[in-house]
Order: structure tokens, then sequence, then C-alpha cells
């Protein structure tokens, strides 16, 4: 076999394997094989073959009840590593700092995984009293701002099986624990955009939290930032939204995310 057509069989294996795991990843539960091969418009055997080979390499699971497939650890690992990889910090940490310039609070981006939210970057502010946390910290989604707005933009079903996956333990008395009270919320906040934590992790602190959206309107990461209540009221908090959803966008860009057409509101 020569070299070209070596280097030509390989990627077209790895545009394969890219190909397939966008229809997994793209769904918001577990796909089976019919409708894989359906959206990647390849032969049923080299799907269900390309499926295998991820399988094995942690990629994506598969449910051998009902033959179908879903995200893998693997991948999971593999997105967390490049969102807060060195690579590509540097643009991240220059609008964050730019943020926290501007607003004189403490800010972050973040991703959920499972129920706790990843803090990817973090800067603090110059004031004293803060909340020392740093990049690669893990805090209960149920009740920071990143966090909740990030759940609130799942889809009903999915943010319905991982709330019920696990106790929603209260950090503070004003922590939402109960399922119904925190998908009530959870629904305003995608209505509004934008979710608050007034005072749920720790008290005394407050968060406002937006989405980094992609360019079909989907979540991929939060952008929030938080202070003491005693400094920075609710109302104040919400003075600063439209540059908290100004910087989003720009990081969506950083991104490169923002290159396919909004979908329409559901």
């Amino acid at each position: 076999m020569t070299k070209a057509k070596d280097r030509k069989e390989r990627g077209s294996a790895l545009e394969k394997a890219l190909r397939v795991l966008e229809a997994v990843a793209d769904q918001p539960q577990s796909v089976g094989l019919p409708d894989v091969t359906a959206r990647v418009g390849l032969p049923r055997q080299t799907v269900h073959r390309v499926l295998l080979q991820l399988e094995e390499n942690g990629l994506v699971l598969r449910d051998p009840s009902r033959d179908r497939f879903a995200v893998g650890p693997q991948l999971t690992r593999l997105a967390l590593k490049s969102l807060y990889s060195a690579n590509q910090g540097a643009p991240l940490r220059s609008i964050l700092q730019e943020l926290v310039d501007d607003i004189q609070e403490t800010c972050n981006v973040g991703v959920l995984d499972g129920l706790e939210f990843v803090y990817l970057e973090r800067i603090e502010c110059d004031w004293s009293l803060r909340v020392h946390l740093t990049a690669g910290s893990r805090v209960p989604a149920h009740c920071v701002s990143g966090g909740k707005v990030l759940l609130g933009h799942l889809p009903d079903e999915l943010r319905g099986r991982l709330l019920r996956s696990a106790r929603l333990k209260a950090h503070t008395e004003k922590t939402i624990t109960k399922v119904a009270d925190l998908e009530k919320e959870l629904d305003a906040v995608r209505k509004a955009g934008y979710a608050l934590n007034n005072e749920e992790f720790s008290i005394g602190i407050g968060g406002l939290g937006v989405p980094i959206l992609d360019g079909s309107g989907r979540p991929v990461a939060a952008l929030a930032l938080h202070a003491p209540v005693a400094r920075l009221s609710v109302d104040d908090m919400l003075a600063h939204l439209p540059k908290l959803q100004g910087a989003a966008k720009r990081l969506a860009k950083t991104w490169r995310l923002d290159g396919v057409a909004p979908a329409p509101a559901r």
C-alpha cells in the first residue's frame, strides 16, 4: 500500500468516526444503530463497526439490553480537557480578565459534568472579601448560578433523569433540594436566559450566570460572576447582565461556536 493511499484510508476512517461521534453526541438521549446510520449516510455495517471501535475506547457507551448508544466517559473527559487546556486558555482568560476589571467582581467559566459544575477558568477580583476557588474545582450544579443555567437549558427528560439520579444536598437553608421545586426554578431560568444564586451554596454569597451558546442555541459552557451580597445585591448583579452576555458571545466566537444559524425558539 502506498503512503498516499494509506493516509487517505486512515483519514477516511477518522472522518467516519467523527461523523458517528457527532451523530451520537447531538442527541439528547441514547440513540440506536438505524438512527445513527440515517444521520451519517454511511452503510449500516460501517456504522456498526465504527460504533464498536468507539465503544472499545470508551468514547461511546452501549446499552446491551436495547442496543442503543450514548456519549462515553472518555469523550466527556476529552471534552473537559480540551476546554481548559492551556493550548487555548489565553483568549478565554483575556476576555475573563477584562470582565473582572470592568465589574470588579470574581468571574468564572465552567461546564456541567453530571450534577457538578466544573471551573474551566476563574479570575478573582481584588477585594479582600471573596471566595477562593481555582480552575478544576467542582461545586454542586444545583446551587450555583453557572450550574443552574446549564441545567436549565438541558432537555426536560434528560434533566429530570439527572436530578433524580442523586440526592440534592442542602448547603444552606436557601438551597433548593426538592426536584419538583428545582425543575420549576430551572424552567424559569431557561425562559429568562440567566440564573441567580441567592446564597444557595454559601451564606452571604450570591451569583449570576449566563450560558455560552453555540450557533444552534445550545449551551456549551456558562459564564458567571459571584460576590458577597453585602457588596452586590441581586439588583446590582442584574445590572451587569448585559456585560456578562456580551462576554459570553465573545467567548463563543473565540471557541468558534457561532458558525451555525440559531435554532428556532422552543
